[in-house]
């Protein structure tokens, strides 16, 4: 998806504390602006490495954006939550968009995870992004 264009996403899954959020109408959404550990409990080399475990991570994500329903066979996180508002920050490798996204329920989820110590902030990609 280009850099710049607004989405709907209603989250139906999450793998980790960044994502993907896979999206009901579609987009797997890679959290703009942000690094959480992967799910074995490391950081990828040049990332950030924020001091928050993998599981509480991700379990923080999946509130922020709605309500547990489920664990898929991949592993990913089943939810329903609110339709939230993104803005493409452009690919993120392979189906991924890297997009900051805002949620009726929880305002801006890139601001929460690292306002609520769960991700750290990744400077080379969190653009001109301003937290309310």
């Amino acid at each position: 998806m280009p850099a710049g264009q607004s989405f709907d996403c209603t989250p139906t899954a999450v793998w980790d504390g960044d994502g993907p959020i896979w999206c009901a109408e579609g987009p797997h959404v890679r959290l703009s602006g942000i690094a959480a550990r992967e799910m074995d409990g490391s950081c990828r080399p040049g990332h950030p490495c924020p001091g928050a475990g993998p599981v509480d991570a991700r379990d923080h994500l999946v509130s922020l954006l709605g309500k547990r329903t489920g664990m898929r066979s991949t592993g990913h996180i089943t939810l329903v939550g609110p339709t939230m508002r993104c803005r493409s920050a452009g690919g993120a490798g392979g189906n991924r968009t890297a997009a900051f996204c805002t949620s009726p329920r929880s305002g801006d989820i890139s601001c929460a995870m690292v306002r609520d110590g769960y991700a750290a902030r990744w400077d080379k990609y969190w653009q001109q992004h301003r937290c309310d």
